[in-house]
């Protein structure tokens, strides 16, 4: 029953284009009828158990606001405790369990999403985060199905590396353990991949998980818990709780047996994570594993030699799709002001055909905000930003009547430091600064200076040593660079994904590095033949 393993060779998961007339259209439509025409029941899912509560929030598309799909128990502080207790116990077993049985779960769920689940998971995310039939699809189903897949092959890898020099009686080797007790999945609403990554990589090299999504991406997270379900993952390894953050937080992180955090979320938030786990680090058995990826205000620079179509394709791409809720998202583009001329009138023209509307038509090149509190904040900024005198290039229309839908603008800003070049906004509203097109090196400087974040960028220039100089000053400005492309849609085990400063601990996910935050090295030296006297060498006399 022992042997090396070799796993199968990832490679990633192709994207389906959704033609009219093609199959995977047909059964997405299907899968979209399906699911619009049943009102989900959603328990948390704890060890072994399905948990209802009966003390129920509603759920409705964000584009659709009269249609409920479904509706989840929320729980209180004894269902985080019951979700540590029911991971603990089931840490020993999982923990101990063969590595190539923990690669074969999550390689059948890999599979189970790529085939009867994959229109199923794109219908959910399209529902309830309001995102079209591509977004849908290179998140939900190939990128949850390339972090499986990559992941279990860096677990290989991991567990293949060892100590190369042994002497002639001594065998040196590493054991790479799980770490001491649970760890703690934080996770937010814009990507069911980030929601199933976070505790599925920490699951699969041998720790349990207490997993808390946001309330906006409950549905999905539901329909991931099934597929992992289905895969073969006992039970108590993931356990699934709906619960405020704060009584999440106050549970956990008083808790002895607190491993580590797995985060996906706001600059704001992390902080105070980190400061409560400062505060309590003499409660644990060890010093917790603090893994974030957090906030962004993402640039684009154009060189004055920047082909105009790459630019017009990247602002738009990047700053628009999924509504600009992407922590990539492009949100401040520093254009020189010769290119602007000839740029404006084609961008503006661009703009005017983008669709608006919900999911269900597949037109709609944009949707609907997360929900009103997101709406309300990105409406205060096209608000603001009219109020101090900034022109709106286009859009700066919003309506929530029948779904928060917020129209994709574009501010030019008169300030390179203006409020929308600095802060993160998380919605679909860009800000433009022209600038000098002899102040292309000062422009570099001010990118690296404006924002507290350092998450994504892009410069777009043919000029060669344009793009070295842009490479070298923003070297620290962006986790992700992107040369010649929009500053988003990063794909495992191509560009892992993560940023520095406020941005979070860089540890991209998608990468071996994520997956070695997750274990306990233990080094093993066995001396074959030992010695049996005290006395070396030298002491001997003359």
């Amino acid at each position: 029953m022992n042997g090396f393993f070799k796993i199968p060779l990832a490679v990633n998961e192709p994207v389906q284009e959704f033609a009219p007339g093609s199959p995977e259209r047909a059964r997405l439509k299907a899968a979209l009828s399906e699911a619009r025409s049943e009102v989900l029941d959603i328990p948390m899912y704890i060890g072994g158990s399905q948990v209802r509560t009966g003390q129920t929030v509603n759920i409705f598309p964000p584009h659709d606001l009269q249609h409920q799909i479904g509706f989840y128990h929320k729980g209180g502080r004894e269902h985080v405790e019951m979700a540590i207790d029911a991971a603990l116990a089931a840490k020993p077993a999982w923990e101990n369990m063969p590595w190539e049985q923990r690669a074969a779960i999550f390689l059948k769920a890999a599979d189970l999403l790529a085939g009867p689940y994959r229109a199923k998971i794109n219908a959910a995310t399209m529902l309830a985060q309001s995102k079209n039939a591509y977004q849908a699809e290179i998140d939900s189903a190939c990128e949850m199905i390339d972090f499986l897949r990559f992941n279990v092959q860096y677990m290989t890898e991991i567990y293949s590396e060892q100590p190369s020099a042994n002497s002639k009686t001594i065998w040196n080797r590493v054991e790479y353990r799980a770490l001491e007790g649970f760890v703690f999945a934080l996770t937010p609403f814009n990507f069911t991949a980030i929601a199933g990554n976070l505790p599925t990589s920490a699951a699969m090299m041998g720790n349990v998980v207490v997993w808390k999504p946001a309330n906006t991406q409950i549905y999905s997270a539901r329909m991931l818990m099934e597929v992992f379900r289905e895969a073969g993952v006992p039970d108590g390894v993931i356990n699934l709780v709906y619960v405020d953050g704060s009584t999440a937080g106050d549970v956990i992180f008083n808790h002895p047996e607190f491993a580590g955090i797995h985060f996906t979320g706001s600059t704001g938030i992390f902080r105070q994570v980190w400061k409560t786990i400062g505060d309590n680090i003499a409660k644990y058995r060890s010093y917790p594993r603090i893994v974030g990826e957090t906030g962004g205000k993402d640039f684009i620079v154009a060189h004055p030699s920047a082909d105009l179509d790459v630019l017009n394709a990247a602002i738009i791409r990047g700053a628009f799709e999924f509504q600009g809720q992407k922590c990539s998202a492009a949100s401040r583009v520093y254009v020189p002001q010769t290119l602007w001329q000839a740029l404006k009138p084609k961008l503006v023209a661009e703009m005017t055909t983008l669709k608006m509307g919900p999911t269900e038509d597949f037109s709609n090149f944009i949707n609907a905000v997360i929900d009103e509190k997101a709406f309300n904040k990105i409406a205060s900024y096209i608000d603001q930003a009219k109020a101090d005198g900034q022109e709106i290039l286009c859009g700066g229309k919003y309506d929530k009547s029948k779904g928060y839908f917020i129209e994709p603008t574009i501010i030019i800003a008169n300030n390179p430091m203006y409020t929308t070049m600095c802060e993160e906004i998380f919605g679909p509203v860009l800000t433009i600064y022209v600038y000098g097109d002899d102040e292309f090196e000062s422009t570099l400087h001010l990118v690296d200076r404006t924002s507290e974040y350092a998450l994504t960028g892009a410069i777009i220039a043919q000029d060669r040593q344009a793009i070295v100089r842009a490479t070298d000053a923003l070297r620290h400005s962006a986790g992700n660079f992107y040369i010649n492309d929009k500053p988003t849609g990063a794909v495992v085990g191509q560009q892992p994904f993560g940023g520095g400063r406020g941005s979070g601990t860089n540890d991209k996910a998608g990468s071996k590095v994520n997956l070695l935050r997750w274990v306990s090295q233990r080094t093993i030296k066995e001396n074959f033949v030992p010695p049996k006297d005290y006395r070396y060498p030298f002491l001997a006399e003359d």
